[in-house]
């Protein structure tokens, strides 16, 4: 019997080796490392430096082909909440951007310098990068996660990398490394009731809000006609309410008015001028708003160019459109992208173009175009659409409304977060037959307060090796405080010197002494002594 069970494995390693070769598959290589990062976000480059400077060997991955997330995708208005709670090589990156001017510290820059300061942190941390890999398995041993498999982003092809490590880091938007290694995590909006919160859940707010009247049938009047683009046949759940829906998403759009650099606006692929219609039915309704501003909020950066983001009741944001993006697969977040693609460069050329946009907006709108030094390598617009939230970790301990109140409070604080309760429009509903938007929080009043560093950890009993400073472990209303660049940043450092300290004391991350960490990060902020 035993023969025979060899021989039945011996053949099935034959057969194995026979067909890899046969179908001349790639080889598996192989790295290992102290720290291993997924995802090249802002807080996944400054989490790679950080464990260098603790002396440590680090491999970072990322599944795109740029690092910096937001930082480097558009977002150059930062969301800064108190520059006071902004501490370590967080601040330090700022003051880099700074140099880069010519002026102490800068929180607004274009795309490129952000880039330039990211890749000068990698360049100095000797950092090997992997670029446009994909997670597709995690192994692991007991709760210790032991190695990574990656292949090549968007190709159903074989495995080509593993990464083994000591510690992980899950520096993505999405929380992708943390789902796969079996964390519990959450989606969505929780019920007020769930953590004893106010405002989350459902809601519906002013802000960013349609003025009553705005009908939202094909046919004004007539419901039988069936809804405008972008509106949800959906009911309005009461207020508080969880579910499962996301807040909005949208590119943080790089232009400039430069006829230098400027790359003319022109009628995109896949254009369709009637996913605009709600907004001609906006600008009616507000007749004396006229100015590009009053349907986007656009802040001028640096050498004539901007960071557009969203205003008002219809704008960048691509509201109910990316409910799917946090567990989809490569392929689906790729179509769910490209609907981003062509809504945004549609709306853009829309304005400028149609006839029954006024004429004022046409004016001002063919004023810009993309610029000509950015983003080059992608068509000169940005690659990194805004996950403004994905999955979030529920972890050792949940940030709540409570936590941003000051009503709460942690003494295991491993950075502080200062930013609004701050929560895009979740869907585009019919309320009394006119069209609303739900979702929209913005509230804030409160200092600056501190986030615990068992926000970043997962439960003891699901994993010992993984700190997830990005999807921490956070109810959605908080993490619309905390979710803010420079925090993100904070936090990777954070991470990095936590993973260290359990590397050094072969400790769980659950087990460090965060008063030992909370000490090094005073002390040491950014990291000059560490090595």
């Amino acid at each position: 019997m035993r023969l025979k069970t060899l021989f039945a494995g011996l053949l099935a390693l034959l057969v194995q080796t026979f067909s890899a070769e046969g179908a001349g598959l790639p080889p598996v290589k192989k790295y290992s490392a102290d720290i291993v990062i997924y995802g090249g976000t802002s807080a996944g480059v400054i989490a790679a430096y950080a464990a260098y400077r603790c002396g440590k060997s680090v491999l970072l991955v990322e599944p795109g082909k740029m690092l910096g997330g937001m930082t480097t995708g558009g977002l150059g208005q930062t969301d800064i909440g108190n520059k006071q709670a902004i501490t370590g090589l967080s601040r330090q990156f700022y003051k880099n951007v700074g140099k880069l001017y010519g002026v102490p510290e800068q929180w607004k820059f274009e795309p490129s310098v952000a880039s330039k300061v990211m890749e000068d942190y990698i360049r100095t941390g000797h950092i090997k990068v992997f670029y446009e890999q994909e997670l597709t398995r995690v192994k692991k041993r007991g709760t210790a996660i032991q190695s990574l498999l990656f292949r090549k982003t968007g190709q159903h092809g074989p495995v080509t990398l593993q990464i083994s490590g000591k510690e992980f880091m899950d520096c993505t938007y999405e929380g992708d490394l943390l789902a796969m290694a079996g964390v519990s995590f959450a989606l969505g909006r929780e019920d007020n009731k769930q953590y004893g919160e106010t405002i989350d859940g459902v809601q519906v707010m002013h802000n960013h809000q349609f003025p009553d009247g705005v009908d939202p049938y094909v046919k004004p009047g007539d419901p039988s006609s069936g809804l405008l683009w972008g509106i949800s046949a959906d009911s309005l759940l009461p207020a508080g309410s969880g579910d499962k829906k996301i807040q909005a998403y949208n590119f943080r759009i790089c232009l400039t008015d430069s006829a230098e650099n400027r790359i003319p606006i022109t009628r995109p692929e896949n254009y369709d001028p009637a996913r605009y219609e709600l907004l001609l039915r906006l600008i009616a309704a507000q007749p004396g708003k006229l100015k590009l501003n009053d349907y986007f909020i656009w802040s001028r950066m640096p050498n004539r160019k901007t960071d557009i983001n969203n205003r008002g009741a219809f704008s960048t944001d691509m509201i109910g459109m990316n409910y799917g993006w946090p567990e989809a697969d490569y392929a689906g977040r790729e179509k769910i992208f490209q609907s981003h693609v062509d809504y945004t460069k549609g709306l853009l050329y829309f304005i400028g173009h149609d006839p029954r946009v006024p004429d004022a907006l046409r004016r001002q709108m063919l004023q810009w175009g993309y610029p000509k030094d950015e983003y080059a390598a992608f068509g000169h617009f940005t690659p990194e659409l805004y996950i403004r939230e994905g999955r979030r970790m529920i972890g050792e301990y949940v940030m709540t409304e409570r936590n941003c109140r000051g009503k709460e409070k942690v003494t295991d604080g491993i950075g502080m977060a200062a930013y609004t309760m701050d929560s895009h429009n979740c869907e585009r509903i019919v309320i009394n037959g006119m069209v609303k938007n739900e979702g929209n929080v913005e509230v804030g009043g409160f200092p600056p307060y501190p986030v615990a560093y068992r926000s970043l950890t997962p439960k003891r009993s699901e994993c010992t090796n993984l700190l997830v400073p990005v999807c921490l472990s956070a109810s959605h209303i908080a993490y619309g405080s905390i979710r803010m660049e420079p925090v993100f940043m904070v936090l990777g450092q954070s991470a990095a010197m936590a993973a260290s300290m359990a590397i050094d004391g072969k400790k769980a991350v659950q087990e460090i002494d965060v008063k030992q960490l909370q000490q090094r990060l005073q002390a040491d902020p950014y990291l000059e002594k560490a090595q």
